[in-house]
């Protein structure tokens, strides 16, 4: 079984799982509730266990005042050769950012990052999030199937659907820059889309024009924790456009495939304002 590299690329340090144990949580106050960075880990563990997902391979960062804290789990991914199904996981013990979780994939010949358009679990750390949270997990964890064929499915679509030119400048130019990545990355991205570094990447497809523009948006050791963060927002919007662009519709309330009804059946119904948007 392959294992992904998962690398952070983040001005936060990478830290291991015994540290990220021993950070603790702030005291709480009548209103917010701030919870070890851990506790999120273990309920993770414990759900996907429980939906016997096995993880294989993890990563985690910190800012350098240990408040922020992005992690990464890849999970076994059942026959995917080019790719890994990971997790993201964000929080904060500064108010700054809310518990999530999001699903998303790495490719193995590189170490690109990308997430599905939807974060599949937000809470925020009020009253009752102790209570709240393994339930809240759980149903996350009955999400990650069908976030999963779908992104296989779009991986897929890329991959077989041809760009010119002509329209790949078009839409770096008019619907990416300045959203999914800085306008002066614009001909970075290019070279890389003409002439891709990897030859898995086909030039002239969609799959190569996502792997241009994920190339350049990860961030840097020197760049801004930030960066991480945003992530999930921005390669959800990368997702958008190319499926639009390919004539792809996903609709997350499909027939699941068999092989990934485990990880639902654990899943009980819970208030939907918990699974929102990606980008709050």
């Amino acid at each position: 079984m392959k294992t992904s590299n998962l690398v952070l690329h983040c001005g936060a340090r990478s830290v291991t799982r015994e540290y990220l144990a021993s950070v603790p949580a702030p005291p709480s106050t009548d209103t917010w509730c701030p919870i070890p960075h851990i506790q999120l880990v273990n309920e993770v563990e414990r759900s996907l266990a429980a939906a016997k997902m096995e993880i294989i391979n993890q990563a985690y960062g910190l800012t350098v005042d240990n408040d922020r804290m992005f992690g990464l789990l890849q999970v076994a991914s059942g026959g995917a050769e080019d790719y890994a199904y990971v997790i993201g996981l964000r929080g904060s013990l500064d108010k700054s950012l809310s518990r999530g979780i999001a699903a998303g994939a790495c490719a193995f010949v590189c170490d690109n990052l990308s997430f599905s358009s939807e974060i599949v679990m937000h809470r925020r750390q009020t009253t009752f999030i102790n209570r709240d949270l393994p339930l809240v997990v759980d149903t996350a964890i009955g999400q990650l199937g069908k976030r999963w064929a779908n992104q296989t499915r779009q991986i897929e679509t890329y991959k077989h659907t041809a760009i010119s030119d002509n329209d790949a400048a078009y839409l770096l130019l008019e619907k990416l820059a300045g959203d999914v990545f800085p306008e002066q990355k614009l001909p970075d991205i290019w070279r890389e889309f003409k002439a891709p570094r990897h030859v898995e990447f086909e030039k002239g497809t969609v799959w190569a024009m996502f792997n241009a523009v994920t190339e350049f948006i990860k961030p840097k050791t020197d760049s801004k924790a930030t960066g991480l963060w945003t992530m999930p927002a921005r390669t959800g919007r990368l997702h958008k456009v190319c499926d639009d662009y390919a004539g792809l519709v996903i609709n997350v309330n499909e027939a699941t495939p068999e092989g990934v009804k485990a990880a639902e059946a654990i899943a009980p119904s819970i208030d939907p304002t918990t699974v929102v948007a990606i980008g709050v």
